[in-house]
Formats: C-alpha cells, structure tokens, sequence
C-alpha cells in the first residue's frame, strides 16, 4: 500500500531541481524495496534501477526505515514536508507496527519532515507499546470518540441553518440522545430526518419516523457487516454481553452470563478484540466499539437465551 503513494510523492518531489538527484535516489531505494518484497514492477513502473543493497533484505523492520529515511530526506531538501496517514492502524500486524515504529524514531532523530499520523481503535497506545517499549514516547495518544452535547447538536442545526431550514430543540435533542454524539451515527439520523421531514422545522415526530428508518439502514449494512465477520462462538459472546447493557462489563460477568469460565471465554474475546469488535477501556473490563451493537445483537438473537439453554 506504501509504494504506489510514495512513488507519487517521489516524483512530486523528483520536479524540485535542488532535490532531483535525491528524488531519483530515493526512487531507486523504492524500486529495491518492491522488490524485496514482491511487488510486481508493472504495479509500479518506476522506470528507474533498483538501488541495489538498500532496503533490500526482505527484513520490513530493516527495510521500511531505509526507504521512509531516503523519502524524508529528499523531502528536506525539497522544502516539501511529508505525512503518512494510516487508518484502522489496529489491524496492522506486529511486525508491520514496529517496522513503522522504527522508521518513525530514526527519522524523528535526524529531525526530517515526515510525520506519521494513525488512527485506530483504543487499543493501538498498547499495541505500539507491545511493538516497541519506547513508542508511548515517541507519540502522542490524543482520544478522538464521541462529540459533546454542542458539538454534536451543531453538527446537526449548522449544515440545516445553510439551507433555511430550523429544527425543533425536542427533536435536536433526541437525534443527540440516539446517537451518543456517535459521528457517523449523527449523519445517518440527519440524513433521514432531512427525507421525513416535509417542512421546516423538522419536528419530534420528523426524527421518530427517521429513527426508525435509520436503525433499518444500520441493521443492514453498517452493523450487518461486523455481525457477518463473526463465528457462532463469537456471535454468542456478543449476545451474552448485550444482555447486560451497553457495557463496560467486566469480563468475568461476560462469561458467567456464557455459563463458562472467564478463562474459557478468554480466547473468544481476544478475538473480538483482534477484529476491532470490542475493546478494553481498562485492565478486566470489556465494551463494544461503537455504540448502540448492544440493541443490534438483541435484535439480531433474540432467542439466544432459549437457544443457550436448549
């Protein structure tokens, strides 16, 4: 995913006269390191030699920070600075994480203008540090949830006010309630409140007909995609936890609602976690990535608990 993105930065960079004879350099590191690890040279069409001996080992952790190094140094002279952007960096494997880890602190150390930004679930702060002991050092953790109460009621009456159009305080007020000032959550309830509504203002009655409309489309795609990526074992966790509330639970009420062992249940739930269906607010305690999974798995089982029991 690397290479296509930095041989555009590289040949951004290649028509800065004073940083050409790096650019060119660094595409040449680019082209030894596609193909140390297999990437097929008409995927990248460099149309420059590898530079034979440089991230070239096939090691990433060896590797990456040679080629990031050969990047940011072509962008130091450039005067362009360069940023990374990786989402859902939680599902990064271990040696992918480090291998970034490193590159990052070498290029940090020789102070050159390359950054790493990553996004991902509460849990990376623990995984870089499981990566790399010195990682909590090398990065700030800055929590990115759910909007306040004006924030999230802004999101909502500001793009409204744009077109003309005002909404009731009630029917403000329930969107935020619904939503738990969950981003993507506030624009499928603006969304549905907008096609309810006939008239300004959008009414209570407006945003009860969009809730409905809205969980419909949840139910079918945005929590219908998780649910699928679970197995019978996994699904039955996550219904047993709904069964308790929205959570944070503890995990050893999870498996007491299972009829298990907490240490049974324990490899079910690291799995979850692996798949960024749940995550660990604190050391024992266990809750759902976003909010409202706890309604979909009730809706989705809703004969677990006879099922169990049979």
């Amino acid at each position: 995913m690397l290479v296509p993105a930095l041989r555009s930065v590289l040949f951004k960079i290649d028509r800065t006269e004073k940083a050409s004879a790096l650019a060119r350099n660094a595409l040449g590191v680019l082209r030894a390191f596609a193909s140390a690890f297999s990437i097929k040279a008409g995927e990248v069409e460099l149309g420059i030699a590898p530079m034979t001996g440089t991230a070239d080992s096939g090691n990433l952790e060896a590797d990456l920070p040679e080629l990031l190094l050969a990047v940011a140094r072509a962008a130091k002279v450039a005067d362009r600075p360069v940023a990374l952007f990786a989402d859902e960096i939680q599902y990064l494997k271990a040696d992918d994480l480090s291998a970034l880890i490193v590159s990052d602190h070498k290029i940090g150390q020789q102070g050159l203008p390359f950054i790493v930004f990553g996004a991902g679930l509460p849990m990376v702060a623990a995984l870089a540090g499981d990566a790399k002991s010195y990682a909590e050092r090398l990065f700030d953790y800055p929590d990115v949830g759910a909007l306040d109460q004006a924030a999230a009621e802004s999101a909502i009456r500001t793009p409204l006010s744009r077109e003309g159009v005002a909404i009731e305080d009630d029917a403000l007020a329930l969107i935020v309630e619904k939503t738990q000032g969950y981003p993507y959550f506030l624009q499928e309830w603006g969304f549905h409140s907008w096609n309810s509504a006939v008239r300004s203002p959008i009414t209570l009655v407006d945003v009860g007909n969009a809730t409905h409309t809205a969980v419909k489309s949840l139910d079918k795609s945005f929590f219908r995609v998780r649910f699928d990526r679970l197995t019978h074992g996994e699904r039955d966790y996550m219904r047993a936890m709904a069964s308790l509330g929205p959570g944070p639970h503890r995990s050893g009420d999870v498996a007491e609602a299972l009829g298990i062992k907490t240490t049974s249940a324990a490899p079910t739930r690291s799995g979850l976690i692996k798949k960024g269906m749940l995550f660990s607010p604190q050391y024992g305690d266990t809750a759902f990535t976003v909010p409202m999974f706890d309604d979909f798995m009730r809706r989705s089982m809703p004969n677990w608990k006879r099922s169990a029991a049979e």
